[in-house]
């Protein structure tokens, strides 16, 4: 279904707090008519906060709604030309198909005859027209699921809401149910948006993708865009699998990482820029090693997966994660290549933590809420002179023991980048820190946070 390019959902500037935390940060965002868009992201990031502002359920704290090119920001749900699907379908227990779907069309008070032709419409439309007497408890996952989208459709509604409705059925049940959903989207022409944290479902259904973390959109695009080009390394690893890189930007169209200069065909990065490197696995050429290999590794792991071969290839200091239909055992040395288009370049988002800090003394420094011992200062301004402060990453220390860091803080994001793991630690002064470590940590992990004196770069 084309979308008629004319919005239908208008979101302006919306945030939404609960207490002192923030759920949507400042959120903008068009939908147009007949447009399916999915709102993705890890748990915890905004989506369904986002899709119960779009219902009615919560208001926005700050911002603008407008749906039908009225505004609604603060109008109940009832009085919206919407209708949500819920993850756990809310279908009543005592009524049996025919009235569950037909519950919305009896608030109404429509003619019975009129209220039974649409019922076995959306029937039909979801292909449980000889169901509309059976009691809804005798009906599997799907079934239900089936009649809580008629439930909804029935309606008329201008736009269908899609809270995760996918995610308590089983693997074989979910891809039959993603077909289904893109036919009826194909055959209602009403516009469908669509909650899930599940990446290949929305790269399968979507006109549009809405890529979110920490309540901020990262990414709009069409499923090839936010695939083949990421926008930030976010995006790129948390869209199918992908190996990221460290790199510099010799030159328009020549880049260099793992060691190697590669041709590319991304302009614009400047001249021996630090730049992120992303080639998917399924890009990466893998045969036995020969003098086309412009990558020569040993082969660490080899799992079938069903359609294709995922391996792992150490090359010199660099793990190299590579799919291919041919098997190369464990300890084989093989070739790796890659093609020019099929290496994305991305700017670096940073190159090093940089924070807000006040002068103490000559040798002290104050930021995140500590003071930190520095180099000494040279023509030290007065105490209480704001100031920057710049740690590269590698010289950020992690510690198991949180009483033996200067501050403590949370692995909150992990991403391997080939030799070494990037992770975002967010400090107990709600700051981001940004860390360059081989030591392995989990998602989640309680940590102490160390910077020695000759790490600090004051900046006045």
């Amino acid at each position: 279904m084309q979308s008629e390019n004319r919005p239908i959902i208008e979101i302006k500037n919306v945030s939404k707090f609960f207490g002192e935390k923030t759920a949507l940060d400042h959120i903008n965002l068009t939908v147009n008519k007949g447009e399916f868009v999915t709102i993705l992201g890890p748990s915890g990031c905004g989506k369904t906060t986002l899709l119960r502002l779009i219902a009615g359920f919560q208001t926005a704290s700050e911002g603008s709604l407008c749906i039908a090119g009225k505004e609604v920001t603060q109008t109940p749900p009832h009085k919206r030309p919407v209708n949500t699907v819920f993850q756990k379908y809310a279908l009543f227990p005592h009524l049996n198909v025919f009235d569950n779907i037909a519950f919305g069309l009896k608030l109404k008070k429509m003619p019975k005859p009129e209220m039974e032709r649409k019922v076995k419409a959306a029937l039909k439309m979801v292909g449980m027209t000889d169901y509309e007497y059976r009691d809804v408890n005798s009906l599997s996952g799907g079934q239900q699921q089936r009649v809580a989208i008629a439930r909804a459709i029935v309606n008329e509604p201008e736009v269908l809401l899609l809270d995760e409705p996918l995610a308590a059925l089983d693997l074989k049940m979910r891809k039959d149910m993603q077909m289904e959903l893109k036919e009826m989207h194909k055959s209602l022409g009403i516009t469908f948006v669509y909650v899930t944290h599940d990446q290949e479902e929305a790269l399968t259904l979507s006109d549009r993708i809405v890529v979110m973390s920490e309540g901020k959109i990262q990414q709009i695009g069409t499923p090839t865009d936010i695939y083949n080009e990421p926008v930030n390394s976010f995006v790129a690893d948390f869209i199918g699998e992908s190996n990221i890189l460290n790199g510099t930007m010799i030159r328009d169209g020549l880049v260099n990482f793992c060691g190697h200069d590669f041709e590319c065909v991304d302009k614009g990065f400047g001249e021996n820029k630090p730049v992120d490197v992303v080639v998917r696995p399924e890009d990466l050429y893998i045969f036995p090693v020969s003098d086309a290999a412009q990558l020569r590794g040993v082969v660490q792991s080899c799992i079938f997966k069903g359609v294709h071969y995922e391996m792992t290839v150490l090359c010199g200091n660099y793990e190299l994660v590579v799919q291919d239909y041919h098997c190369f055992p464990v300890g084989d040395e093989v070739g790796l290549l890659v093609k020019p288009f099929d290496i994305h370049i991305m700017k670096k988002e940073r190159t090093e933590n940089t924070f807000e800090a006040t002068i103490v003394d000559e040798t002290h420094v104050e930021f995140l809420g500590c003071r930190f011992e520095c180099l000494p200062l040279k023509n030290c301004p007065a105490e209480g002179t704001k100031a920057q402060v710049a740690v590269g990453f590698d010289r950020v220390v992690l510690l198991d023991n949180e009483e033996d860091g200067m501050l403590t803080g949370e692995v909150k994001f992990i991403l391997y980048k080939g030799d070494h793991y990037h992770l975002t630690v967010l400090s107990d002064w709600e700051e981001d820190v940004f860390v360059d470590t081989n030591d392995v940590w989990d998602d989640g992990d309680r940590v102490g946070i160390s910077i020695p004196a000759d790490a600090i770069r004051v900046i006045l």
